[in-house]
């Protein structure tokens, strides 16, 4: 896992700490024990106290891929974004989709990295919480169906074949993962609630990949940046193959709260969008996020997933 690259954007696991200092004294207790290790604990419930001081910027993501791939690229870009901006970044994981929205709302997460739905659902329930970026493939972005290769399903444009299948999304309100896929099976005259005995919701792709190896469901979906990377490095069981690719559709972004502008400049979004657009190709933070650029993202991007998600029940 430790060689895995991490295509986009935790889980339970600890995060380092502030790149440019300790924590300050309203963790004083816990940032002594903390800091003789390096890390930080994650951040999992709404009102935590915050991972840095008040004049640092504390980022997350929606834990969408295993742990330690998300703490090696979000340690990354904590580097960068301190360098660039000369300020404390901290990265801080959390447990679920829904406490990463949460976390933002309260304000105990600044800057995050959400999926298009998460990032609709946080913008909404943030009044002035403001678009940053997203990735130059974020425009134009797909998932793909995968399917046990004991079904004997050969790839195909057809999703009516999947209907009787045992099926897994990924996070309830994962996009790519569960939202977008729901809705192009709607489309296709597929039930997308209407799987033998309900569909699954494996928690993130790679735990997709991993139960539709196993037998566990036969079919399921996923972000097909993620099914490539692991295609690429070889770790695609064999049991698993590709079954289908959706339409395009907008997805993930940077999403900046309006308590950070507030504590650290109100410049902060700018100086944000222009580091993200500023990186030059192949710096590892690029890399790292599998995109070749960042670009300027707009609410209007998201009005078709908002728009769905409305639809389904996922945005109120």
């Amino acid at each position: 896992m430790g060689t895995r690259r991490a295509v986009r954007s935790g889980g339970r696991v600890p995060a380092q700490l502030s790149r440019r200092g300790f924590l300050t004294a309203t963790a004083a207790t816990a940032a002594a024990a903390l800091a003789a290790c390096g890390r930080t604990s994650p951040v999992s419930s709404p009102g935590a106290a915050p991972t840095s001081g008040r004049g640092a910027l504390r980022i997350g993501a929606i834990p969408d891929q295993d742990p330690e791939v998300l703490q090696r690229l979000y340690g990354t870009v904590a580097d960068s974004l301190s360098a660039a901006l000369d300020l404390d970044v901290s990265y801080a994981p959390v447990t679920d989709y829904g406490a990463a929205v949460s976390l933002f709302r309260t304000g105990d997460l600044d800057l995050v990295w959400f999926g298009g739905l998460t990032g609709v659902q946080a913008r909404l329930q943030t009044p002035g919480a403001q678009p940053v970026a997203q990735r130059d493939i974020d425009t134009d972005f797909h998932s793909v169906f995968v399917v046990n290769t004991a079904t004997g399903l050969a790839p195909a444009d057809d999703l009516t074949p999947l209907a009787p299948l045992r099926f897994t999304y990924g996070s309830e309100t994962s996009t790519s993962g569960r939202l977008m896929p729901a809705y192009f099976l709607q489309q296709a005259g597929v039930d997308p609630q209407g799987f033998p005995g309900g569909p699954g919701f494996s928690g993130s792709h790679d735990a997709t990949l991993a139960l539709v190896a196993a037998g566990t469901y036969q079919a399921g979906v996923l972000n097909e940046q993620v099914w490539a990377s692991r295609t690429e490095e070889g770790a695609v069981d064999p049991a698993v193959v590709a079954y289908a690719r959706t339409p395009a559709y907008s997805d993930y972004h940077w999403l900046l709260g309006p308590q950070a502008p507030a504590r650290l400049g109100a410049d902060l979004g700018d100086r944000v969008r222009q580091y993200l657009i500023g990186l030059p190709a192949g710096d590892p933070v690029l890399e790292l996020f599998g995109a070749g650029s960042f670009v300027p993202a707009s609410a209007g991007d998201y009005d078709q997933i908002e728009q769905i998600g409305r639809s389904l029940g996922l945005v109120s």
